[in-house]
C-alpha cells in the first residue's frame, strides 16, 4: 500500500539493503587492530536489525562478505568467519523470539564446512519468522550471481527442461540467489564511498541510493533516520511520467 502524509504520496519501504563499509578505517582512526572495527561493526548490525524491526521494514539485506573479500589477509578472513559464527550463536534466540528469519545469498560453497553448517541450521530454525527477513550476503558478488544464474538456465535449456522463449525478467530473477525476495527500495552505503561495489546488481536496478559519510561502526538509529528522511523526499517513477504516477496513485487509493 502507498503511504500518505499531509496528502503527499510517500514511497513505501519494504526492502532495505546496506553496504556496511568503514570498519577498518574506524579501527585505524583509534589505533586499534582491524578486527576491533569488525567487532564494533557487528554491534551496529544488531542495533540496525532492531531498528528495522521497530520501523516495520520487512527485508534487510546486508553486504557482509564479498567475493572479492577472499583476497584479504587470511588472518582477517578467519577472524571475520569467527565473528559470523559468534553472531549466529548470540542472536539465535533473539531471532526466534522476535520473528526474524535468516536468508543467506552468495557462493556459500567457498565457506568452511562449520560455517556452512551453522548458516544452514540458522536458516532452518528461523524459517518461520515473519517480522523481518535478514539477508546476509556472504561470499557474494552480483556479477558472480548473474553468471551462476545464467549457467543454470543454459544447462536447463540444453537438457530440455526450460523453453528459452519463456525467459523474461521475472523468470530470470527467480534463478538469482534472492529468489522471491522483493527488490530493494533503498540501498545505503556508509563511509563516504559512492559506489555499489558489485552488490545486488540486478535487483537494485531501480533502488534509491543513499551515501552516508559515517563509518559503519558509528551508523546508528539517528543516521538511519537521516537516510529514511532523504528517501521519503524521493519520487520513484520507474520510467513513468509524473502524470502517470498521480493517476496510478489515485486509482490505488480508490481501490483501497
Amino acid at each position: 500500500m502507498v503511504e500518505k502524509a499531509n496528502n503527499k504520496i510517500l514511497p513505501p519501504l519494504t526492502h532495505l539493503a546496506i553496504i556496511m563499509d568503514g570498519n577498518g578505517r574506524w579501527a585505524q582512526q583509534r589505533n586499534l587492530p582491524r578486527i576491533a572495527g569488525h567487532q564494533q561493526g557487528v554491534e551496529t548490525v544488531t542495533h540496525i536489525v532492531d531498528d528495522c524491526v521497530r520501523r516495520g521494514i520487512r527485508f534487510l539485506s546486508l553486504y557482509a562478505f564479498s567475493s572479492e573479500n577472499w583476497g584479504r589477509p587470511l588472518q582477517e578472513v578467519n577472524a571475520l568467519m569467527e565473528l559470523l559464527l559468534q553472531f549466529l550463536f548470540s542472536q539465535r534466540q533473539k531471532m526466534l523470539e522476535v520473528g526474524i528469519s535468516l536468508r543467506v545469498i552468495g557462493d556459500v560453497s567457498r565457506l568452511s564446512e562449520p560455517v556452512q553448517a551453522a548458516l544452514a541450521d540458522a536458516e532452518k530454525v528461523t524459517a518461520k519468522g515473519k517480522v523481518l527477513t535478514l539477508v546476509l550476503a556472504l561470499s557474494y558478488g552480483g556479477r558472480d550471481e548473474i553468471v551462476r544464474a545464467a549457467r543454470t538456465i543454459a544447462e536447463q535449456a540444453l537438457n530440455g527442461e526450460l523453453d528459452l522463449e519463456q525467459l523474461d525478467n521475472k523468470l530470470f530473477s527467480s534463478y538469482l540467489d534472492t529468489g522471491e525476495i522483493p527488490e530493494p527500495d533503498l540501498m545505503i552505503r556508509t563511509s563516504g564511498e559512492m559506489r555499489i561495489s558489485n552488490f545486488l546488481l540486478w535487483q537494485a536496478a531501480y533502488a534509491e541510493l543513499y551515501f552516508s559519510d559515517v563509518l559503519w561502526p558509528d551508523f546508528d538509529a539517528t543516521e538511519m533516520q537521516k537516510a529514511l528522511d532523504d528517501y521519503l523526499q524521493r519520487k520513484r517513477r520507474f520510467g513513468l511520467t509524473d502524470d502517470q504516477l498521480k493517476k496510478n496513485s489515485t486509482n490505488s487509493a480508490e481501490g483501497d
